[in-house]
């Protein structure tokens, strides 16, 4: 179940943002809370670069995949068979302790008389990705996000990735990777067809 987002305009403390200033004030506590100086030489304009990086590592809050997905193609000449792209890379960051996920998603469907330009699968992964996740939920939204859209036969989603909440605290185990994946229609009710967009994924040369 997707996360309930509310999207409040840039700066706009009315509707409950905080604003650049408070944003910036909140990351110079932090600072003197891990034991530094926030008003030492090196750190002076700290708080401002520390916003304006999580304005873009957090800018998919501000789009809507609706609105990439919108646009479909029905001159397909009858091609019905799996569309796959794959090796997407993303970054995003774990919702538990705000650290990086590194990732790659690989997602496919089985057109059902209109297709996607390509280049909006990846748009769709960098949306959900450049967001508060779990590598699951992310799964899932990418997969729904196609599926409602497009309407198509079928959706297979599958998101390898690295979490940093693993590899630099905690357990610290570096280079172990989480694999999760989502199916709908045809991809979850038909055994060989998540059996072929498997070997589509592993078949890199």
């Amino acid at each position: 179940m997707d996360a309930i987002i509310k999207n409040f305009p840039v700066g706009d403390d009315k509707d409950g943002r905080p604003t650049q200033k408070e944003a910036e004030d909140a990351v110079r506590v932090l600072l003197r809370w891990a034991g530094d100086d926030p008003s030492r030489e090196g750190l002076l304009d700290t708080p401002a670069r520390v916003a304006k990086a999580y304005k873009e590592l957090f800018s998919g809050y501000a789009q809507d995949p609706e609105d990439v997905l919108g646009r479909t193609f029905e001159e397909v000449a009858g091609y019905d068979d799996i569309v796959l792209v794959k090796d997407i890379p993303f970054y995003s960051h774990c919702e538990h302790h705000m650290v990086p996920i590194i990732g790659r998603a690989h997602i496919a469907y089985l057109p059902n008389g209109r297709v996607l330009g390509l280049s909006k699968m990846a748009r769709v992964v960098e949306i959900y990705g450049r967001r508060l996740q779990t590598q699951e939920t992310m799964t899932a939204q990418i997969a729904n996000a196609i599926d409602e859209t497009l309407r198509p036969r079928g959706v297979a989603v599958m998101i390898e990735a690295e979490h940093m909440c693993m590899a630099m605290r905690g357990i610290q185990k570096q280079g172990s990777t989480t694999l999760t994946t989502t199916f709908t229609g045809s991809f979850k009710s038909e055994p060989a067809e998540q059996a072929r967009f498997m070997t589509m994924i592993r078949g890199r040369g």
